[in-house]
């Protein structure tokens, strides 16, 4: 049975330090879950994420419907078994991929058909069939289905998918079986205020485990995005947890924190780090840029994971020019090292009341990036759509 214990929030904000406890794994919150979509995150074994400080991974229920399918993870054992993670794992239910990734999507209140991205083979997906593939995978957390919109849509499209939503939040409630499984609802409500408190509120009365902020980084501006969280989040429950979904750039991880919000997930670290963009402190460093063909630093010297230990930007520079699987998986080591740290850095802070003084220190440390000359040193953080729609 999944556990949630809360502390007070630092006076000067709403974020709150906890401990999630599920049947695998105790979790300290606020907390960033890397995203395997298939099982895996890309090119690194489990007890790789547990030495960086990761108990808590987000697997996706429409990528492992497909592939393998819901009945041979079950046949494995589940998913803990089949993938060999001994931590706590959150499926998302997969109504975002549906409505993103489908060729063909046509949705009514019983359910969603669609045709698969990698076949075209035809799916009917309902609230029941998405908790019977949840409970089949196994996971310590489940969602429910939900009806995401893209943005930007009519208030007569939110309204539809925040009462479709409901519906079918209490269907899934209503078929569960597992006990030892916690299920989130899932907010929605677009950039309306009015519909994310109603949605919010039904969901609150319907009494799940907790409670998952959706349908935001997907295309709507940052400042709408914080918008919607300082109206949602107060009508969620204190005491239960509160996940923002697909979210994970690191000033959205301080923004989300700050105003309440105990779970994230992004494909982020690792899709930035096959691509070769490496966080720091200061901002990003680009790593194929040429400035870095002969720098003998690491990455960040003030960083210390195994690849900062060890290795220049030069030899990652090269990695990635000849394209050296290592290198994407050094990059990916190192992102993720960043995000853990920067969460346990932020826990810190919170439960030492200073948390606004991280804040300010945190961007003002990003502000000296961004004024120094474009050829100096990396880039600045800028906003960016991180869903994790597909990739890992």
């Amino acid at each position: 049975m999944t556990r949630y214990h809360v502390d007070q929030p630092d006076p000067h904000c709403k974020g709150r330090v906890g401990l999630l406890t599920t049947g695998h794994a105790k979790i300290d919150t606020p907390t960033f879950m890397p995203v395997g979509s298939l099982g895996p995150v890309k090119g690194l074994e489990s007890d790789e994420l547990q030495q960086l400080g990761f108990h808590l991974i987000l697997n996706n229920a429409y990528h492992l419907f497909l592939r393998p399918g819901h009945k041979v993870v079950a046949d494995m054992g589940g998913l803990h078994a089949f993938t060999g993670w001994p931590g706590a794992i959150l499926t998302d239910s997969g109504g975002f991929q549906i409505f993103s990734l489908a060729k063909l999507c046509e949705i009514t209140d019983d359910g969603v058909t669609f045709q698969s991205h990698i076949d075209g083979s035809t799916h009917f997906i309902t609230p029941e069939r998405a908790i019977e593939i949840q409970e089949s995978l196994g996971a310590d957390i489940i969602m429910v289905l939900d009806q995401c919109v893209a943005l930007p849509a009519d208030r007569a499209m939110i309204q539809d998918s925040v009462r479709r939503t409901r519906l079918w939040a209490e269907r899934c409630q209503s078929v569960r079986r597992r006990t030892d499984q916690a299920l989130f609802g899932i907010v929605q409500g677009g950039l309306e205020a009015d519909f994310r408190v109603a949605s919010a509120r039904e969901l609150v009365a319907l009494g799940f485990e907790g409670y998952a902020i959706g349908g935001l980084s997907v295309g709507e501006g940052k400042a709408d995005m914080y918008a919607m969280l300082d109206i949602t989040v107060p009508e969620l429950p204190e005491k239960k947890p509160r996940y923002l979904m697909g979210v994970g750039l690191p000033e959205d991880l301080v923004e989300g924190v700050a105003r309440g919000i105990d779970l994230f997930d992004c494909v982020v670290p690792s899709r930035h780090g096959r691509t070769g963009s490496l966080f720091t402190a200061s901002g990003r460093v680009v790593i194929k840029q040429a400035q870095y063909a002969h720098d003998e630093r690491p990455i960040d010297a003030e960083c210390g994971c195994p690849v900062c230990r060890r290795y220049s930007r030069s030899y990652l520079h090269h990695l990635f020019l000849v394209k050296e699987m290592l290198g994407v998986r050094l990059n990916t080591i190192h992102n993720l090292w960043y995000f853990s740290d920067l969460m346990r850095q932020i826990r810190e802070a919170l439960a030492e009341r200073r948390f606004t003084a991280f804040r300010e220190t945190f961007y003002r440390n990003r502000e000296r990036q961004a004024n120094r000359p474009a050829s100096s040193e990396g880039e600045p953080e800028r906003h960016e759509e991180c869903h994790s729609s597909f990739h890992t």
